[in-house]
């Protein structure tokens, strides 16, 4: 569990610094140079991943149940999932979707979380999902106060892109539904 909840604190952590210390992070890409900066957050993201996948995986062996969902919230939970791939093609894909969710992979984000917090019960899933939801939350709301926002690398704004977002976002949802999600997480989402 240890090793999970480093990894948990240095990946949500690293992604925090333009939340809770922007001034820092700016002063960090004047004097190491834009990508310099980017290749250190890189490294201790992937690091922290990696960390994160480990310990989560190990976490599992021995699980520490907090609350057993009912199979009704599991349900939910699936449905609830259906626009999150659509959002985060939406992210890079800019067009109605994009305008109207502002940040649609924050939001993407949020669902996932939401959903599996409603569907798993462990301590580990708690402390993971709950982590990225309350750091959504976080992100968002510091989103709404930043005086510049960052731009998002993406194809140009277009009415297709909705139409590719949707599409593409359902069709990657459906591959993980029925086998990704097991090959990948080890556990199939329809039992």
């Amino acid at each position: 569990m240890s090793l999970f909840v480093i990894g948990l604190v240095l990946f949500l952590g690293i992604h925090s610094v333009s939340i809770f210390a922007p001034a820092w992070r700016d002063a960090q890409v004047a004097r190491r140079g834009e990508p310099a900066w980017k290749g250190i957050y890189s490294v201790i993201a992937i690091i922290a991943f990696v960390l994160l996948v480990y310990g989560y995986g190990m976490a599992r062996q021995s699980p520490v149940v907090l609350y057993s969902p009912p199979t009704m919230l599991r349900h939910i939970a699936l449905l609830l999932m259906v626009p999150v791939f659509p959002l985060l093609f939406a992210a890079y894909l800019p067009g109605r979707i994009k305008s109207a969710a502002k940040h649609p992979m924050l939001l993407a984000t949020k669902i996932w979380a939401t959903a599996h917090l409603l569907a798993n019960g462990t301590l580990a899933d708690v402390l993971l999902f709950g982590g990225f939801l309350a750091w959504a939350v976080a992100d968002r709301i510091s989103a709404k106060r930043r005086t510049v926002a960052r731009v998002v690398p993406g194809a140009p704004p277009s009415k297709a892109n909705d139409v590719i977002a949707v599409v593409g976002g359902v069709a990657v949802y459906v591959v993980f539904l029925l086998w990704g999600h097991r090959v990948l997480i080890g556990v199939s989402p329809l039992g």
